[in-house]
């Protein structure tokens, strides 16, 4: 049974961040946001981010998708959702519990800005953006990636090659594990944050 080494921080975002209150219940909803959230964080924290990051790029990923119009490529929805943020801080950090510094904030900003655009489109001022924030786009991007065993088709799965940062071989599995133990629990007619509480104590490890 795969596992994480340690506690994940959980991050579910509130149904009325949506642009679009159906979407909330989608493919890019509420546990598609806070799984995101919760890989994110342990990416951050994988890679040495400090505090005030970690918890940044925890937010970011339970926001980076609430922009959205449609469940489809909905080009723009990154740069929507990061205006959003910018605009809601002090709602997503009292939901997050705990402050988080401007300067953390506003490099969360860019990566959601950017978690829509592959690497290889980035504009002149996208990439100048990246340069700002790169550690929390990549993981952004990365735990963005990992969800996509939500995805029917095994052909639209994760593509590791895709990313900038490697990804450590015990977060696959886990991520695809976290995937379907929270959507079962929801379609068992668990609420979204208990069925994604459930599936994160069932997937870490007693320390």
């Amino acid at each position: 049974m795969p596992s994480l080494p340690r506690p994940g921080l959980l991050f579910v975002p509130d149904r009325s961040w949506f642009a679009v209150p159906r979407l909330a219940d989608s493919n890019h909803g509420i546990r598609h946001n806070a799984r995101v959230s919760f890989l994110a964080a342990l990416l951050a924290e994988e890679y040495g981010l400090d505090d005030d990051d970690i918890a940044a790029v925890c937010a970011a990923g339970a926001v980076h998708d609430c922009r959205r119009r449609d469940d489809r490529t909905d080009p723009g929805h990154g740069q929507r959702a990061a205006s959003w943020l910018r605009r809601h801080t002090v709602t997503v950090t009292t939901v997050l519990g705990c402050e988080v510094p401007e300067a953390s904030l506003c490099r969360a900003a860019v990566a959601v800005a950017l978690h829509d655009v592959p690497y290889d489109r980035f504009t002149e001022e996208q990439e100048r953006a990246y340069r700002d924030a790169p550690h929390l786009v990549d993981v952004l991007k990365a735990a963005d990636c990992l969800d996509r065993y939500r995805l029917p088709l095994q052909r639209w799965w994760p593509d590791l090659t895709r990313l900038r940062i490697p990804v450590p071989g015990w977060l696959p599995p886990a991520a695809f594990a976290f995937v379907v133990r929270s959507e079962q629990a929801g379609l068992d007619g668990a609420s979204h944050r208990d069925a994604l509480a459930t599936a994160c104590q069932t997937l870490t490890r007693a320390q």
